[in-house]
């Protein structure tokens, strides 16, 4: 006879069930009678999935906005306040993982609960940039810039939920769903040869709240010279270690002025059987014994069906991990905007940029520095993006890795060596594959293993039907040996 096969889950809910009949006589009042304690966790579980991005995006703003002065190196600025990037990482940049030095960012966290803020874009030149807005669900609600709205000077209202009123002529208003959001600029640059011209535009980049604009110039005053703050944990870490009871009081008060949005009825009423109700408190006396219980259990597995979709939220094409829709616009794929919130917050949607990723080789084998790889675009098959593309070469800790030339990603604005036919070649190796070959050799690090990022602004269709897939990473000096995925 074969065995029973228990689970955590089943361990779970049997622990549950002992603790809850602990209290079974005590008389606790809930909003819509006692539930089980199966039942309380599975919508516990939900409750932490659907609440996770909105806590993040919180936790991130309050780590962003800390202080007075404005810190670009470290993306730190007060509330309504741009904080420009002013260069792009190198090898010594350890501030995130999976840096890209194809653009340099401006990033503002805002408030419009009470007051419209007046954001001013420039003229780009025709240069590539997209002004992502997310509210505080971290969904997208607006991205201005080259591919939606063109590259001539613009101005915006960034409204709140429930702001009525009048703006001035030539304001274009954009309605955020939250009172509370995050715009991040992403700006092309070229191989950091033209920064100069990167932070003119960042210095062109107003925001003023409404309110200001009859004052003097509008001009916001000078923030000042950054000074020394203790760095927080980080927010992914913060949230990791909170307690259920702390994770949902802080979300019921954030939904009091970040509403949910117009599609969550269903989850909101699944909430609510729980005891958990947007903008009231998450209180024992409010909460059945099942429920109040559940709120810590569900935690340990809602972080693990997170971290267990990023192997089914993907799809692999030619050993590339390529991350399907819905991005940036969840509508209620809720476990997916965990996801993309836990791996890291601030994706555009798919149409603005992709970033197909090599984490190992087809057979699932790690890439080797001391191998070398070929990767051979065909002429018909460039990467298909409409403002540039790039590879990036990551060290085993996701970082930048030193090489002899500085060079930590390759692509179309580089001045690349196209065979006669019209392909192209690169070179994945750690030293030089010859002096007539360097124009398209990518280093890889002194040792250990690597990852790579094909980076795609804004793709054409035929990179988001499955069309187009990025070509496979060859060894060289061995056949290919065939895919398990």
């Amino acid at each position: 006879m074969e065995p029973e096969r228990v689970t955590d889950l089943d361990r779970a809910r049997r622990s549950l069930e002992i603790e809850s009949g602990r209290a079974i006589e005590r008389e606790v009042p809930v909003p819509a009678g006692q539930l089980s304690a199966e039942e309380a966790l599975e919508i516990a579980i939900e409750a932490y999935l659907y609440a996770y991005p909105l806590v993040l995006m919180d936790l991130t703003r309050v780590a962003s906005t800390r202080g007075a002065t404005t810190d670009g190196l470290r993306a730190l600025a007060p509330m309504n306040q741009f904080a420009h990037a002013p260069t792009l990482p190198d090898a010594q940049f350890t501030a995130g993982t999976r840096p890209n030095v194809d653009t340099l960012q401006s990033v503002l966290w805002f408030d419009v609960s009470e007051d419209p803020l007046i954001v001013r874009v420039p003229d780009s030149g025709g240069r590539y940039y997209v002004l992502t807005m997310f509210d505080l669900w971290s969904d997208v609600f607006a991205a201005p810039g080259k591919r939606t709205t063109g590259t001539g000077p613009q101005r915006y209202a960034i409204v709140g939920p429930r702001w009525t009123g009048r703006l001035p002529d030539g304001v274009e208003p954009l309605r955020s769903p939250t009172s509370l959001g995050w715009i991040v600029c992403r700006i092309q640059t070229n191989g950091g040869l033209d920064l100069g011209d990167v932070t003119a535009f960042q210095a062109g980049l107003r925001a003023v709240p409404l309110s200001a604009i009859g004052r003097a110039t509008g001009v916001l005053p000078d923030p000042g010279s950054p000074v020394a703050i203790m760095p927080p944990a980080p927010p992914v870490s913060q949230l990791a270690k909170m307690d259920g009871p702390t994770l949902f009081s802080r979300f019921a008060k954030l939904t009091a002025d970040n509403p949910p949005h117009p599609n969550d009825y269903p989850q909101l009423q699944r909430l609510r059987r729980l005891g958990i109700v947007p903008g009231m408190p998450v209180t024992r006396e409010r909460l059945s014994q099942n429920a109040w219980t559940a709120l810590d259990r569900a935690i340990p597995f809602a972080q693990r069906r997170i971290r267990d979709h990023a192997t089914r939220a993907a799809r692999i094409m030619n050993g590339w991990a390529m991350m399907t829709s819905p991005v940036g616009t969840y509508g209620t794929d809720y476990l997916k905007r965990a996801l993309v919130a836990f791996m890291g917050l601030g994706a555009s949607p798919v149409e603005d940029a992709i970033f197909p990723t090599a984490f190992t080789m087809p057979d699932g084998s790690p890439f080797d520095s001391n191998a070398k790889y070929e990767v051979r675009f065909p002429s018909n098959g460039l990467p298909p993006a409409r403002a540039f593309w790039s590879l990036t070469m990551y060290n085993d800790r996701q970082l930048f890795a030193e090489n002899p030339i500085q060079r930590y990603a390759i692509g179309s604005r580089d001045h690349l060596r196209y065979d006669s036919d019209g392909s192209l070649m690169l070179y994945i190796q750690r030293e030089s594959p010859g002096r007539d070959r360097e124009s398209n050799w990518l280093p890889t690090p002194r040792e250990g293993p690597f990852t790579l990022t094909l980076r795609l602004y804004w793709p054409e269709p035929a990179a988001l039907d499955g069309t187009w897939a990025p070509p496979l990473v060859k060894r060289v000096g061995e056949h290919h040996r065939p895919t398990r995925w």
